[in-house]
């Protein structure tokens, strides 16, 4: 497995619209708990990679750099880490939010992954490929339907849709985690006695949503549900002492998470740069 950062998106005002059931004091008094400045909050993104008799499989492929100057770094990382695109047989999505999948082309939108099939849950697909769907949203919600379709297009014979619940690949499991999108899903990659928690959008920052399950972060499709899901999965996580990547999570956005009062504390994995 390795992990490699595509950059992050800058939040400003965090305490103000970031968490849709929380006041302005509530969250800035989250953020200076965790050491955090209150006037900004960046946003991390880490896809996850992992090598397989398969080939390389990537869980989601970041910005691809379309969504400012602080992201698209994939490229750049890849490189430094020795992994060449033309490698990433398999692409697997948590769901179609544009930090998620813009990646995947370039800015004349070519394929960026020639080799690659690409995996998506098909709730996920059916949602945001469904003109109806992108027609009764609110306005400002419909530049994510246009994206996702723009994206997906160059590779539209090589999609593979899967019910959640459906192992994707040998040793990788789907896990129905609706909410955050109507097909959002997770997976849980199993390798001998080895178990990984790819986390996808169920928390953003780990500091806010994991210690406080009840804040309903502005991005979720279905807050209710994605709060229910999340507090079912990280119950689960911290009762099976699952290692977690979180797309989100600070770099190497690799984790465990413990339950804590009415919460969860979130466990930084020790990590080195010496192999």
């Amino acid at each position: 497995m390795t992990t490699v950062n595509d950059g992050f998106g800058r939040r400003p005002n965090p305490g103000e619209g970031f968490v849709r059931n929380a006041d302005k004091a509530a969250v800035e008094a989250a953020l200076r708990d965790a050491f955090l400045p209150t006037g900004y909050l960046e946003i991390s993104y880490t896809v996850t990679l992992l090598e397989t008799p398969e080939g390389i499989v990537a869980f989601d492929i970041g910005t691809g750099g379309h969504l400012g100057p602080t992201s698209g770094r994939l490229a750049g990382n890849l490189r430094a880490a020795g992994i060449d695109p033309a490698r990433i047989a398999h692409i697997v999505f948590t769901h179609f939010h544009a930090d998620h999948c813009s990646g995947l082309t370039d800015a004349g939108n070519a394929a960026l992954y020639p080799n690659a099939e690409i995996h998506v849950p098909a709730p996920e697909w059916a949602y945001w490929m469904d003109d109806a769907q992108a027609a009764r949203v609110p306005e400002a919600a419909r530049a994510g339907f246009a994206n996702a379709k723009r994206r997906f297009a160059p590779y539209a014979d090589r999609v593979r849709r899967f019910e959640p619940g459906a192992e994707v690949l040998p040793g990788v499991r789907s896990l129905a985690t609706f909410g955050h999108t109507p097909g959002h899903t997770s997976y849980v990659v199993s390798d001998g006695g080895d178990s990984l928690l790819v986390l996808g959008d169920i928390t953003n920052r780990p500091e806010l949503f994991v210690r406080n399950p009840g804040w309903h972060a502005i991005f979720d499709v279905d807050p209710v549900m994605a709060e229910a899901t999340r507090r079912r999965v990280l119950d689960m996580a911290a009762a099976e002492r699952l290692r977690i990547a979180g797309f989100h999570w600070p770099f190497p956005a690799l984790g465990h998470v413990a339950k804590d009062g009415a919460g969860y504390r979130w466990v930084a994995d020790a990590w080195s740069a010496a192999p």
